[in-house]
């Protein structure tokens, strides 16, 4: 569906400025205008849509409803007795999750000679990973460093980041771009051979390393590749649906859910590792999501259940450019490589309201102020929005430069009749990223033994807000050192765990009964649920 004509009517305002805004630098915001903005229109500070959770490790402590409601919902399968299961193994390294984290997580336990097993509730691969676009970050650059790349994360997480998750992100950088090209990554290249990097939003040196705008699903086609042919065993179809704990509390397997013949599994595990990614497709507050169909936080909840703390889970990423038209596509990324082009974002009169490469929640934050004050553009559906003026790009860099470095962006608006290279891009924020998560520490561990985290389940490094390219950095930073260090603990541990158990899940539903939350809600719910089921779910 291409543009009315009322909406190409108001695009004509935007060609209009178009040139008084080439070469003009629009000034960044002070830390003062900053904060005014993030406490004024973020959705992190509308109290109303929150709430303290009732039960578990971190009673008392502020979410969002979205996530109390299925951390405070009740299990999907007994906790007085393990189901009847089918097809039980024993591994020393079970890993949940088929995205980057969990893919090189496999990989280095594999390495270390491991007995790994990956289950994932989708296809291999179906996950955020696959749909990161812009690039992943790293301090590779002669007129770069670690230390800088330090300085840009803790200023981008607002100072509130765990400093040895960030130091551990940025150290392991440089030798995660050389592995995963080692495997076969095909990085952007320079003329001269070295890599192609560009500016990302809050970053102070040029480190986002792309290939294209599909960079996840080039690095996941590797990771991928190589699990399958190094022969590691991987469970399809087959989320986790509770932990399983030994007799000391410790992590010892999970019970595995089959979706296809509706039968369980009992996976014993010397270590687990969970990879489970995020909690996108609750839209919290009503948001639209670029995030993949199985992004319902079960992690959150299986880890929970155990005992693991969970961190900054009052800090969701909205990012701040979505797709808000067509309508088929509300919610689509538009990746911050776009911006980091040059793209500026435009209201309705085309003026620029913002620096265009602000850190996400602030350029979030601003949009979202405009379009309160009237100055969006309201899109056929009633959806909000401003532009973002994609066309520039072709101005500052030549013809040709989207076709080259956005394809799969180019071609993905053709399909409705909107050629970015000629018009501009109506967005608005969109529910992207889960900032906090399950509590780790540098090795990657949680405060549950035995049970070690990796991705966007985990949370700490990026503190209150993530800047782009941290989160493929993420993955593979904490999930390589998650499958290393699970790898290692199972082969010092000399036996299988003998007694496995369900009781933390008894004690959980007991609280759960304390408080009188007898919801007809369970979880982890897998699916996205519609919206006649809960009103705040949407599908």
């Amino acid at each position: 569906m291409s543009y009315t004509q009322a909406m190409r009517e108001l695009i004509k305002r935007v060609e209009e400025t178009r040139h008084q805004r080439l070469g003009y630098y629009f000034p960044r915001m002070t830390p003062e205008e900053k904060q005014e903005v993030l406490r004024s229109y973020h959705p992190d500070y509308i109290e109303s849509q929150f709430r303290q959770v009732k039960v578990g490790v971190n009673e008392g402590d502020r979410f969002p409803h979205e996530l109390c409601d299925v951390l405070e919902a009740h299990p999907r399968i007994s906790p007085l007795a393990i189901p009847p299961t089918v097809n039980d193994q024993e591994v020393d390294v079970l890993i949940i999750g088929g995205g980057g984290a969990g893919a090189s997580a496999a990989l280095l336990a594999h390495e270390a000679g491991a007995n790994v097993l990956l289950a994932t509730k989708l296809r291999f691969g179906d996950a955020n990973t696959v749909m990161a676009q812009g690039g992943i970050q790293a301090a590779d650059k002669p007129q770069d460093s670690p230390p800088t790349h330090y300085i840009d994360v803790m200023g981008g997480g607002h100072y509130t980041n765990i400093p040895e998750l960030v130091k551990a992100l940025v150290s392991d950088a440089p030798a995660v771009i050389d592995w995963l090209e080692s495997l076969g990554t095909m990085f952007d290249k320079d003329t001269d051979g070295s890599m192609h990097t560009n500016h990302g939003g809050g970053t102070s040196r040029k480190r986002m390393h792309s290939a294209r705008d599909y960079t996840g699903a080039e690095i996941m086609r590797v990771l991928r590749d190589e699990v399958l042919c190094r022969n590691i065993p991987v469970v399809e179809f087959s989320p986790a649906v509770e932990l399983l704990l030994d007799e000391q509390g410790r992590a010892a397997g999970a019970i595995l859910y089959n979706m296809e013949t509706q039968e369980y599994q009992m996976v014993r595990a010397k270590t687990v590792v969970l990879a489970t990614g995020g909690l996108g497709r609750l839209h919290t507050q009503g948001f639209p999501t670029s995030n993949h169909y199985g992004a319902t936080a079960d992690g959150l909840v299986m880890a929970y259940r155990a005992g693991a703390k969970l961190a900054f889970m009052d800090t969701v990423q909205y990012h701040p450019t979505g797709a808000s038209y067509p309508e088929q596509v509300e919610g689509f990324l538009i990746t911050e490589k776009v911006r980091g082009l040059g793209a500026t974002p435009l209201n309705i009169e085309g003026e620029q309201f913002v620096y265009h490469l602000e850190t996400r929640d602030v350029e979030a934050s601003a949009i979202i102020r405009e379009c309160a004050r009237g100055k969006g553009i309201t899109a056929p559906s009633g959806m909000q929005g401003v532009w973002l003026d994609s066309p520039i790009i072709e101005t500052i860099h030549g013809e040709g430069t989207i076709e080259k470095e956005l394809p799969a962006m180019l071609r993905q608006f053709i399909r409705f009749g909107v050629d970015i290279r000629k018009d501009p891009i109506l967005v608005y924020p969109t529910l992207h990223y889960q900032n906090g998560g399950v509590l780790i520490n540098d090795q990657a561990e949680s405060t549950v033994e035995n049970l070690f985290v990796a991705g966007e389940v985990s949370g700490g490094v990026h503190g209150r807000n993530r800047l782009m390219g941290n989160s493929l950095l993420d993955i593979l930073v904490f999930g390589r050192r998650a499958g290393r260090n699970a790898a290692a603990r199972a082969l010092e541990t000399s036996r299988q765990p003998v007694d496995l158990t369900l009781s933390h899940v008894t004690a959980y539903v007991q609280e759960l009964n304390e408080q009188e939350l007898s919801g007809h809600l369970t979880s982890p719910i897998l699916i996205p649920l519609k919206k006649n089921l809960n009103p705040r779910f949407q599908d």
